[in-house]
């Protein structure tokens, strides 16, 4: 081709280096192009599934290494597709992280900082730009939070339970002409935990940092059963999308925290904050691949968008990491960043953290509060209830009291280094040693929430720890009254 072009009289030679340049590029770097190829085929862009569990913890997962627990459609889906070993929530509570996923942005920018709270006035959703790409967006079980608005879906169906029946009955006989993105939430493990449990209690395998009970191993396994009832639900789920979209579906598997265990969800160590996610594609995404990168909840919807073809918007804190799933990239953020504000009387703890590489740093706002929340404070069967088993061991057991008090009352700084403490068990911030490290992700972390526009404050009066810890009792009468800070 360049030999015709030079023999071409209107082509000067600083021209034909130039182009000779150029076209070296494109064939060589082939970056851009390979996504191309890759995602964007406009003529039939991709079907797309999104599985979201409710509270569910990366490690009770047979991908991430649980011996008890089975979870053979995760298991399917990890053999077939791509596993991250480093995705996080935005923030480890419902209402500010099911939002974050819908808007691609950080709570304290839709607003919706604590849970059962509601977005900011104008704030703008992402399936938007997936219906006027020419999907059908269809919504089934727990998506948004509650009855939360969901822009941009031509259905949603509430009830979080009988998916998969709600799914076929839905598209049967349905001639939908452009491609389809189904969203399914199921509500498990969400408390409560089912009683009709499959494990059996004496055998298994509690958390190393839980205080070991006949009422905790109760709980575990009914805990470990919801789990696999969900794996069921969403192989029944793949199943319909492999009958009716043949081999055109990406499917995105997720959960939307930890469970609601005491250092899980509302905490923002990892058993809160990270989280399974797996996403196949057959003949676009290489089978059984495991990645390091770093990856947010607000980056979901633009990574499927950018697959499906769509333009990203501008000014969102999510950013896609389709590049890794085709293997171009080995790395998607540097750091990551969540939050955690609160909910009702139960739980009223600001925290806010960074991690960098291995090591994590925790700014819990309100030092001189009481960590609670709803099952140390409610103790419900099926949910909190094995907390009174944990009170009675503490009377007799140090080690026990000592897990109890590191529940509920934090240092105001926390450093952690997550190679050597995957359990985030040793403080590492009063360590002259790592000084240096604590001051740096300091800055990182202050920078980043004064770019977000946080103002740092808990959503309202925490329960100090100057007074006696609440009661159920007082905090249900303080439900009805509202506090400000």
């Amino acid at each position: 081709m360049i030999t015709c072009l030079e023999k071409h009289p209107r082509i000067k030679p600083l021209s034909l280096s130039l182009l000779r340049l150029t076209i070296v590029l494109i064939l060589f770097s082939g970056y851009q192009p390979v996504m191309a190829a890759a995602f964007a085929d406009t003529a039939k862009p991709p079907n797309i599934v999104i599985f979201i569990s409710d509270d569910l913890g990366r490690l009770d997962t047979s991908i991430h290494g649980s011996k008890d627990v089975r979870t053979p459609t995760m298991d399917r889906l990890a053999a077939g597709g791509m596993t991250f070993e480093n995705a996080y929530v935005a923030s480890p509570s419902c209402c500010p992280n099911r939002f974050s996923l819908l808007t691609g942005l950080m709570p304290s920018r839709h607003g919706a900082h604590a849970n059962h709270s509601q977005v900011k006035a104008g704030t703008k959703f992402l399936l938007p730009i997936l219906k006027a790409r020419g999907y059908h967006i269809a919504s089934f079980g727990k998506v948004a939070h509650g009855r939360n608005p969901m822009p941009g879906t031509d259905f949603k169906s509430l009830p979080p339970r009988n998916m998969s029946k709600n799914v076929r009955k839905y598209f049967k006989g349905k001639n939908i002409a452009g491609p389809v993105c189904l969203l399914v939430g199921d509500r498990r493990p969400h408390v409560a935990w089912t009683k009709e449990g499959i494990y059996d209690p004496q055998k298994v395998t509690l958390p190393t940092d839980f205080i070991d009970t006949p009422e905790t191993r109760q709980h575990w396994a009914r805990y470990l059963s919801d789990i696999t009832g969900m794996d069921q639900e969403m192989g029944r789920i793949y199943k319909f999308a492999q009958e009716r979209f043949g081999r055109n579906f990406i499917f995105l598997f997720t959960s939307d925290h930890g469970g609601q265990w005491p250092r899980g969800k509302w905490n923002l160590y990892d058993s809160g904050t990270r989280v399974p996610l797996v996403v196949s594609w057959p003949g676009k995404i290489a089978a059984g691949k495991r990645t390091n990168a770093f990856v947010s909840w607000v980056d979901i919807l633009p990574t499927v968008m950018e697959m499906a073809g769509c333009k990203l918007p501008d000014q969102i804190d999510g950013k896609s990491f389709a590049t890794v799933l085709t293997g171009q990239q080995q790395v998607h953020r540097d750091k990551i960043f969540t939050t955690q504000t609160g909910d009702g009387v139960m739980n009223i703890f600001p925290i806010r953290s960074v991690r960098v590489g291995n090591f994590k740093y925790i700014h819990n706002l309100r030092p001189d509060a009481y960590h609670t929340n709803h099952s140390d404070r409610l103790r419900k069967d099926g949910a909190g209830a094995y907390w009174d088993s944990w009170d009675q061991a503490a009377k007799t057991d140090p080690q026990a009291a000592a897990i109890i008090k590191r529940y509920y009352t934090r240092s105001k700084e926390e450093l952690f280094d997550l190679t050597k403490d995957p359990l985030e068990l040793n403080n590492l911030a009063g360590k002259p040693q790592h000084s240096k490290t604590l001051l740096q992700l300091k800055a990182e972390l202050a920078g980043w929430t004064k770019s977000q526009g946080d103002a740092l404050q808990p959503h309202r009066q925490p329960h100090l720890i100057s007074k006696p810890l609440p009661t159920a009792k007082d905090l249900l009468n303080q439900k009805s009254r509202t506090q400000k800070p």
